[in-house]
Order: C-alpha cells, then sequence, then structure tokens
C-alpha cells in the first residue's frame, strides 16, 4: 500500500494513465454489454475510487498526477464549435425557435431546483449549490463560488446531471417521440451540457451541433438568470 502511495508522490503522470486506463475499460464494458448504464465516465469515477480505496491512496497525491487532464477540458469544449459550424445555415434558419427552446430548457432546470428547494426545506447554500447543475462545470462552479454555493458539490451535481443525460437520451427521445434532430439535440445539450453532447454527436450530426450550440446559449442564460433565481429562495 505504501509503495503504491510512493509511486503516486513520485510520478508526474501515473494519475493520469490510471484515468486514461479506467476511461477505456468503461468503454469497452459499454461496448461489449451494449448497455447506455455502463457509461464510460461512469465507471471510470468508480473504479478510480475503488483503486484510491483499495491501495489507500489520498486524492490529493492522485490529483498531482491526474490534474492535466483538466487542462484538455477547454480545447475538448471549444471544438464542439466544428459541428456547430458545419451546421450554420440551419442554425440561422431556426434562430427564433432555437432560442426560446434553450430558454424553456434553462427555466425548466431553475425552476425545478427551485420547486425542490421548497419542497425539501433546503437552505439557502444548498439552493445553489444546486442550482447551476446543467450547465457546463467551469460555468457552473464559477456561478456556485459567487453565490456562497459549495463549489465541489456543484461540480459532482454537474457530473452526475450529465451523466444521467447521457445514459437516458436516446430511451427518453424515443419515449416522448421527438423525431426532429434539432429539438433533440437541443434538448439533450439543454439538460446535460458537455457529457450529454458526446451522446447527441452519437445520435446525428444535426444532434450534435446543436447540442454543442445549447452548451453556450443555456450557459450564457444561466449565468443572466442566476442572480434573479437567488433571490427567490
Amino acid at each position: 500500500m505504501h509503495d503504491m502511495s510512493s509511486i503516486m508522490t513520485d510520478s508526474a503522470t501515473i494519475g493520469v494513465v490510471i484515468s486514461l486506463i479506467m476511461y477505456g475499460f468503461g468503454v469497452w464494458l459499454r461496448d461489449k454489454t451494449r448497455i447506455d448504464a455502463f457509461n464510460p465516465l461512469l465507471i471510470s469515477i468508480v473504479s478510480v475510487i475503488a483503486f484510491l480505496e483499495l491501495f489507500r491512496v489520498d486524492y490529493s497525491e492522485f490529483e498531482k498526477s491526474g490534474k492535466y487532464l483538466s487542462y484538455l477540458l477547454t480545447p475538448a469544449t471549444v471544438a464542439l464549435a466544428i459541428p456547430l459550424y458545419k451546421q450554420l445555415n440551419l442554425l440561422k434558419k431556426h434562430f427564433a425557435a432555437i432560442l426560446i427552446g434553450v430558454m424553456s430548457g434553462v427555466l425548466t432546470s431553475m425552476g425545478s431546483v427551485l420547486l425542490l428547494a421548497m419542497l425539501f426545506g433546503l437552505d439557502h447554500k444548498s439552493y445553489v449549490t444546486l442550482l447551476p447543475k446543467s450547465i457546463t462545470t467551469s460555468i457552473g462552479m464559477g456561478i456556485s463560488q459567487q453565490y456562497g454555493g459549495c463549489v465541489s458539490i456543484t461540480a459532482a451535481v454537474i457530473i452526475i446531471t450529465g451523466i444521467v443525460g447521457n445514459m437516458i437520451a436516446v430511451v427518453w427521445c424515443r419515449l416522448l417521440r421527438i423525431k426532429s434532430p434539432i429539438a433533440r439535440g437541443l434538448a439533450v445539450g439543454t439538460a446535460s451540457h458537455a457529457i450529454g453532447t458526446a451522446k447527441a454527436m452519437a445520435m446525428g450530426e444535426v444532434e450534435g451541433a446543436m447540442s454543442s450550440l445549447a452548451i453556450v446559449v443555456s450557459g450564457l442564460l444561466t449565468v443572466i438568470l442566476a442572480s434573479f433565481f437567488v433571490m427567490l429562495y
């Protein structure tokens, strides 16, 4: 156990290697079983936690050598503009409908948190922590910090929201008989940000482009509306 902790401390990249191996295992498991519940990100998170517990490795030691993966988050998010650019004409044609659709999703997301906070008697800090659950991590954590929420829990909730959206996107669209690729993409992106967008891209090129757009628009709208919703509870 002590040897593994020493390796984690001495190596500059072992955290990245372990993370990639666990994610690769998640991809293999999903492809092998064809079960959406075996989301690669979820499997990798659970596997890394199990690894750290098994070898008694402090997360702070793991994070020192695994933090480099975080640097790829920004360019990966920016790269989502590529499929959006390819569907630029579609965006111009349906601009009003797209804007109204995303606005509806943002209001539903934040409104549902407000309703649940009232029903379960959450304190203001918990309410603010959950408020930006459906937008991309960097923006959501900033909102949580600005209004006094718990940033680490906000990050966890955002990841969970994305994983759930990724897992049920296809089934949910089929259940509600949503056939328009534009509507499907906007719904997935607005509800489950970048993690959901990965599933939207698998659903189709238009879905992926619209989901990428929804990430940006929903993030901006949430920033604008957050101050209003914070005052409501």
